[in-house]
C-alpha cells in the first residue's frame, strides 16, 4: 500500500486525500508535524512540507502539484470521462491555473495564516515559532475569504464546476482549502449561496467523508462542519 505523509489541517494534504479517494486508491496516512523537522521526513522532501506521496516501491513524490500530475500520469486514463485533469490542452490549462489560484493565492491569503495562527502555534514550541496567535493576520485572512467566495460564484455562473463541465482537480483543491477554513468556523457561507451550494455538492461526495471525521486535539470543528445540509 502507498503512504501519504500529511497533516490533518494542511489543505494541500487534504487535496491529495480527496484526489486519492476519487481515484479509488487507499493509502496509509502518516501525520507529520512539519515544524519538528523530522530527519526521516526531510530525506523524503528536503522542503519539509506536506504532503508527500510514497509508492509501495519507495518512490517519493513531494508536493500537491507534483503528486496530482503524477497520479494523472500513472492512473488518469483509467478514470476515462471522470479524469480529474482533462485531456484537452485548453481545459488542462484552466485546471492548472485554478490549482495555482487555490494552492498558492488562496493559501497565502487565507488558509496558511489561519491554520498557522489558530492551530499550529498551539503545538509549536517558542523555538519552533509557537506562541499566541497574531490577530491582525487572522482578521486579514477572514476578510480575504469573502472575495474568494465571490470569485467561486463568478466561475459557477458560467460553468457546472469550477474549471468546466466536469469535476476536476480545481474543485478538489478549492474544497480542500475551504474545508480547513470551515473547520475553524471562518467561512461566511450565508453571504454567498452559489459558493455554498457548490461546496455542499463536493461535501456530499464519498471522497469527502474521511475529511469530515477529522478532529484536531483540543479543538472541535465548527457546529456545521460535518453537516451535509449546512
Amino acid at each position: 500500500m502507498a503512504t501519504l505523509y500529511h497533516y490533518s489541517l494542511c489543505p494541500h494534504s487534504r487535496f491529495i486525500r480527496l484526489a486519492l479517494a476519487e481515484f479509488g486508491m487507499e493509502a496509509e496516512l502518516v501525520e507529520e508535524r512539519v515544524w519538528e523537522r523530522r530527519r526521516e521526513f526531510l530525506e523524503l522532501n528536503t522542503a519539509g512540507t506536506t504532503p508527500v506521496f510514497q509508492e509501495q516501491n519507495g518512490l517519493a513524490v513531494p508536493g500537491a502539484g507534483p503528486i496530482a500530475e503524477y497520479l494523472d500520469e500513472t492512473r488518469g486514463l483509467a478514470l476515462a470521462d471522470r479524469r480529474l485533469l482533462p485531456e484537452g490542452p485548453g481545459e488542462r490549462v484552466e485546471v492548472r491555473r485554478l490549482l495555482d489560484w487555490f494552492n498558492i493565492k488562496f493559501h497565502e491569503e487565507i488558509t496558511g495564516p489561519l491554520v498557522l495562527e489558530k492551530v499550529m502555534k498551539r503545538f509549536m514550541s517558542r523555538d519552533e515559532g509557537g506562541g499566541p496567535p497574531e490577530m491582525s493576520a487572522i482578521r486579514a485572512a477572514r476578510a480575504n475569504v469573502r472575495y474568494h467566495l465571490r470569485y467561486i460564484s463568478w466561475l459557477l455562473a458560467k460553468r457546472n464546476w469550477l474549471a468546466g463541465a466536469r469535476l476536476s482537480y480545481a474543485d478538489l483543491a478549492a474544497a480542500a482549502h475551504l474545508s480547513c477554513v470551515d473547520y475553524l468556523g471562518d467561512v461566511p457561507w450565508e453571504e454567498d449561496e452559489a459558493a455554498r451550494a457548490w461546496y455542499a455538492r463536493i461535501k456530499s461526495r464519498p471522497s469527502f467523508r474521511p475529511l469530515l471525521s477529522d478532529r484536531m486535539p483540543g479543538m472541535a470543528p465548527s457546529a456545521h462542519y460535518d453537516n451535509l445540509d449546512f
